[in-house]
């Protein structure tokens, strides 16, 4: 006969019963610790003090983190740095000219002045008005202005536009004949006048860049640049014969209507004032001579000296 595996019932023998009885009370007794230990762990986490005690672990541990980032040694910079700085910044920025950072300061000085004088009658008995049209610029920022004699000289009305297009009447203060200089004064002043920084000419050198700035021909204001061609000139005027003497000679283009204004440095500063231009012809347009008085003379016109 084949034999049969042996069959096991569920019902365990009363010994058998007994033992297995035995460990699991055992066991019972032996996790009963445990979990009131992790019913109190559980309180305890809970707890809202715990919760703020972790939050001031977690921020201390933050901080000594920040503080030692803070103490790692910095990269020593090196030329190589310092060159490739300066090479970034020549590639992504150009920079203004000096030309233009002197134009830029001297500029909202810079004034126009219009000279109005009666002039002949025309075929229907009516007056007409000869207009000077000279550049001026301002000295003191009470409205004081340097400009030339020959510009206002003989005037009934003069006028002076500011770099801001405010216009004013003025009137004429003073006069220095001897150096073709007048001092006006502006009724009107712009609330933010700013006043031309001067510079005496002593350490002026041929070669010097200068720009002229004023209103040629009307037009302006308009800038030109060059250098400064001689010192100690003397010039005598062509149409009254007065002679100048002392006069700063450069070669930055002027025409008529430039009369009065700004020889200017590359640091923006004011060395002399336009006066005349040098031209064999009948033309009275510039042929790379122009003079200009050094502004120590011109300012004198005012009653003090600048220096």
């Amino acid at each position: 006969m084949r034999r049969r595996s042996v069959l096991y019932s569920r019902s365990l023998p009363a010994a058998k019963a007994e033992a297995v009885a035995d460990v699991s009370l055992a066991s019972a007794e032996a996790g009963q610790p445990l979990r009131r230990h992790g019913q109190r762990l559980t309180a305890v986490l809970r707890h809202p003090a715990t919760l703020w005690a972790a939050i001031l672990l977690v921020g201390v541990a933050l901080l000594l983190i920040r503080y030692t980032e803070s103490q790692t040694v910095p990269h020593e910079l090196t030329q190589d740095d310092f060159d490739a700085a300066v090479l970034y910044s020549l590639r992504n920025k150009v920079l203004p000219s000096q030309v233009a950072r002197a134009v830029a300061a001297v500029s909202p000085s810079v004034v126009q002045v219009e000279g109005l004088r009666a002039g002949r009658k025309n075929r229907r008995k009516q007056a007409e008005q000869d207009r000077d049209v000279g550049t001026g610029v301002v000295i003191v920022d009470n409205g004081t202005i340097l400009t030339n004699l020959h510009v206002v000289q003989g005037a009934s009305e003069i006028t002076v536009t500011f770099a801001n297009g405010l216009e004013s009447p003025a009137g004429i203060v003073s006069v220095q004949r001897d150096n073709d200089i007048a001092v006006l004064r502006a009724r009107k002043i712009p609330d933010d006048l700013q006043a031309a920084t001067l510079r005496s000419t002593d350490g002026l050198m041929l070669g010097d860049q200068v720009a002229v700035i004023g209103f040629p021909f009307g037009i302006g204001p308009s800038v030109s640049a060059g250098v400064v061609s001689g010192l100690e000139r003397d010039f005598r005027s062509p149409e009254g014969g007065q002679e100048i003497d002392s006069l700063i000679q450069f070669d930055a283009a002027a025409n008529p209507g430039n009369s009065g204004g700004p020889l200017v440095t590359m640091d923006g500063e004011v060395v002399g004032i336009v006066t005349a231009i040098l031209n064999p012809t009948a033309e009275r347009t510039f042929a790379g001579i122009g003079f200009a008085v050094p502004i120590e003379n011109a300012a004198n016109a005012v009653g003090q000296s600048p220096f």
